[in-house]
């Protein structure tokens, strides 16, 4: 089992700070932060937590998973690796580059 977990549903008020004092009840928080926007610095509504060993993120699905965290009821699970994203191209492929035909 793996040791990160995704959080979801987060009130953009929640902090990485925030879910570090959350989920350390449940064991040693290796890591928490909250996604933002970059060019807004916003909060995207979700995070990721790292916990110490398999066992404590096990207990963090247990205990907060559906709970309500600052109105929002939280989604608590297995983090999943990311997906590759598809080109949509972009860059010197070409096309128009400029040129007047």
């Amino acid at each position: 089992m793996n040791n990160k977990l995704y959080v979801g549903n987060l009130a953009y008020s929640v902090t990485s700070d925030t879910l570090n004092e959350l989920f350390s009840q449940f064991g040693t928080v290796a890591s928490a932060k909250v996604m933002t926007d970059r060019d807004t610095g916003r909060s995207k509504g979700f995070g990721f937590v790292e916990m110490d060993n398999a066992a404590q993120a096990q207990a963090v699905i247990d205990g907060t998973n559906g709970r309500p965290v600052e109105g929002r009821n939280l989604t608590v699970n297995i983090a999943r690796p990311m997906e590759p994203r598809q080109s949509f191209g972009g860059g010197d492929r070409g096309g128009y580059r400029g040129q007047r035909y």
